[in-house]
């Protein structure tokens, strides 16, 4: 079988983004009737305040309407939605969307092809990040023998070349001592067709984004075999514009911004709530929603562009993981900036609060947190059939899991959840007596 390197893989996923032709204007209409077209990806729920929850609750075309009363204009919404960054790259770069959302790797293919076809981008603000890097997951099926990265020699493994999985499944593997190009065959499909493929058994792992790690999961369809936040190293999505929209509707850019801050409080204050909306948006089950997006979730909303994404970017390019790409002059934190005001050197300063365990029991609009995942145990074991979801922290990352999907390690009296069987095979081998327990057990355990 003849092998395609992931060079010249990520070098065809540039290619397709190449669109003939110089585009359109700044953002289509006349001076009086403006159409603003903003690119998302519905089902990617880490970029959700700039795009499926930001939609849903309409305070984009509230700060357009109030902005056009200002200067006289009408303005309109076009929401264009799509399953990766791919595609919004190519449109943006046609002059045919003016604002897209997207994750870090494509981001960075975003700058390049900007640069590359002398239509410029910036990044202007972050969605959803993850300092450790959990927002992706390499899942095998359900009854899969594979248990560690390294048993990926020789297999076929599924994501969307040259999106934020694909960059942390080269980066995974080259630490697990794997050629990205030579040990793995991978197999270049859209997060659907993934899917599809891992429950025919034509590939042996996905590597995905958010949510289709946690939704495969959680339909019994998948089991998690690396946890993204192994690697520890930020991961994010967030909102790049085209240069020439930015400097000649920089008003509509602040209207974009401050919907978009407030989409961010809305989700913050109102996690349950939030979780629903995108759940009824998008027909993803609300506690998948919820893993990633809810109190203590996988992904911290934050719209400030802090240091250490920017960093996680810069290193993205000197591992040549995308091409030259300059870094400094992609990044534009002035409009976000000017929108916050004082406020934002606050949010640059902020930390994500730590995962906690959690269980959302069937009727209610909030969950309910506990101190220790022992203790969230011996809640479920008395509330069986009242449990709609519960989570807990995995023990080494913090990543946050399902209890019922979750590896479980007995060490002592204490109960220890873990996201992937490598995991929970690592603190074992390092604790004498500890012992891995299936979640009957742990329940039995904990009562």
């Amino acid at each position: 079988m003849k092998r395609t390197t992931t060079a010249a893989l990520l070098a065809a996923a540039l290619a397709s983004t190449l669109v003939t032709g110089c585009g359109g204007n700044a953002a289509a209409g006349d001076d009086k009737h403006v159409t603003v077209t903003v690119g998302y990806q519905s089902k990617t729920i880490n970029t959700v305040t700039a795009g499926t929850l930001l939609r849903s609750l309409g305070y984009f075309e509230r700060e357009l309407a109030a902005q056009g009363k200002r200067d006289g204009v009408s303005y309109k919404v076009q929401w264009q939605d799509y399953a990766t960054g791919a595609p919004i790259t190519a449109q943006m770069t046609a002059g045919k969307i003016d604002i897209g959302s997207m994750g870090d790797f494509p981001l960075l293919i975003n700058a390049a092809r900007g640069k590359q076809l002398n239509r410029p981008t910036r990044l202007v603000s972050v969605t959803g990040y993850n300092l450790r890097g959990a927002l992706n997951t390499v899942v095998t099926a359900p009854d899969s023998k594979l248990a560690s990265l390294g048993d990926l020699r020789g297999k076929n493994v599924s994501t969307s070349i040259g999106s934020a999985a694909d960059g942390t499944l080269v980066r995974a593997l080259q630490r697990a001592g794997l050629d990205p190009d030579k040990d793995i065959r991978k197999l270049n499909q859209q997060p659907s067709v993934g899917a599809s493929a891992l429950q025919a058994g034509s590939t042996d792992a996905l590597s995905q984004f958010v949510a289709w790690p946690g939704l495969l999961t959680f339909q019994g369809k998948a089991k998690a075999l690396y946890d993204g936040a192994e690697l520890n190293l930020p991961t994010f999505h967030g909102v790049t514009v085209r240069e020439d929209f930015a400097e000649q509707r920089p008003k509509v850019l602040d209207a974009f911004l401050a919907a978009q801050i407030e989409a961010t409080r809305y989700l913050n204050e109102h996690p349950v709530q939030a979780a629903e909306k995108v759940a009824e948006a998008t027909d993803l089950p609300p506690e998948v929603v919820y893993l990633y997006n809810g109190s203590g979730g996988i992904a911290t909303f934050d719209p400030s562009v802090k240091p250490q994404l920017v960093s996680a970017l810069k290193k993205d390019v000197s591992a040549k993981l995308v091409g030259d790409v300059d870094v400094d002059a992609f990044v534009d934190d002035g409009p976000i900036k000017r929108v916050y005001g004082k406020e934002y050197a606050e949010r640059l300063a902020a930390t994500p609060e730590p995962s906690r365990s959690e269980v959302w029991l069937k009727g209610e609009d909030s969950t309910r947190p506990f101190d220790s995942p022992a203790a969230l145990l011996k809640f479920v074991a008395g509330h069986k059939s009242d449990v709609r979801a519960a989570y807990v922290p995995d023990a080494t990352t913090g990543t946050r899991w399902y209890a019922d999907k979750a590896v479980w390690v007995q060490d002592g009296k204490e109960l220890r959840p873990f996201v992937t069987v490598s995991a929970a095979r690592a603190y074992t081998q390092t604790h004498p007596g500890a012992r891995t327990a299936s979640y009957a057990t742990a329940l039995e355990q904990a009562s």
